[in-house]
């Protein structure tokens, strides 16, 4: 029988990742260092918290943590700070608490996910209102669903990477992002260095599809060729902190532009999530 995390074991894991997330100066995003898009990083922490209980509430199907997350962040803050994380790190939540190697248990909770969920999913959109998401000439978030939610991801996963990666079994986050996490924990002490590597992974590799739909995809090829060389420097670095300017100086420039990589954000959150829960299983079979 497998054993998993206990809620309270994940719901501390989910809020350090979303801490550990904010202590990285995330060119374009909202950061400890600086403020951007009419958010401050006290409202990433408040929605952390805030989202953290019916993100890992026991029982739970998916759907009705995703939609009690979104719904408990907009209560806290009156905006929407974290749909991304939140669909990315509910069904990890739920992976994590059922055992198992975190990957394969992941897959199963997103093979059960049904029509029940969808709804719950596309009220949950719904009531965020991300820009630019959950409008489309099929299964529109603003109807009632009438698929599951599999099928309504697959739909939406060539214009949105965390859609994508529902259909792909989290590929993004259990291949380069833990990669990359992994290496930069060994290389540097300091979390907020290693989310930044994470980030910028994911920056530099794919175009950041909160960009594409909000400035197109030129705008969002653009920053991601301009990532590369940042990883590329960082990543030659012993102490990263005299890239800090030059790092303050691109987020100040893209945040002028209203240019906010979101989605590369949310990956780095999942990320960090997937790697503190892969290390509490261990800890539980090891104690076993």
């Amino acid at each position: 029988m497998s054993v998993g995390l206990s809620a309270a074991a994940v719901e501390s894991a989910f809020v350090a990742a979303c801490e550990e997330e904010l202590m990285a100066p995330k060119p374009g995003n909202v950061h400890d260092f600086a403020a951007g898009h009419g958010m401050r990083p006290g409202d990433f922490r408040r929605s952390a918290e805030a989202a953290a209980p019916a993100l890992t509430h026991d029982g739970a199907r998916l759907g009705e943590r995703i939609l009690g997350a979104v719904a408990a962040t907009r209560q806290a803050v009156g905006q929407n700070t974290n749909l991304g994380i939140v669909l990315l790190c509910a069904p990890l939540a739920m992976a994590a608490a059922a055992g198992g190697e975190l990957a394969a248990s992941l897959g199963s909770i997103l093979a059960a996910s049904n029509l029940a969920d969808a709804s719950a999913v596309f009220e949950a959109i719904a009531l965020a209102s991300p820009g630019g998401l959950g409008t489309a000439a099929r299964y529109d978030v603003h109807q009632p669903a009438t698929v599951p939610l599999a099928v309504a991801m697959a739909e939406a996963e060539a214009r949105d990477r965390i859609a994508w990666n529902w259909t792909h079994r989290f590929a993004d986050i259990f291949g380069p992002g833990l990669a990359a996490y992994a290496a930069a924990r060994q290389r540097w002490s300091a979390p907020g260095w290693a989310a930044l590597a994470v980030y910028l992974r994911f920056l530099a590799a794919i175009p950041d599809s909160h960009v594409r739909r909000k400035h197109g995809d030129a705008v969002a090829e653009k920053i991601r060729a301009a990532a590369m060389p940042v990883l590329a420097g960082l990543l030659e670095c012993h102490d990263p902190t005299p890239e800090l300017p030059g790092l303050l100086a691109w987020d100040a420039a893209l945040k002028a532009a209203s240019i906010n990589p979101g989605t590369s954000a949310d990956l780095t959150v999942a990320t960090i999530f997937a790697a503190r829960l892969r290390c509490e299983l261990r800890h539980v079979i090891d104690a076993c």
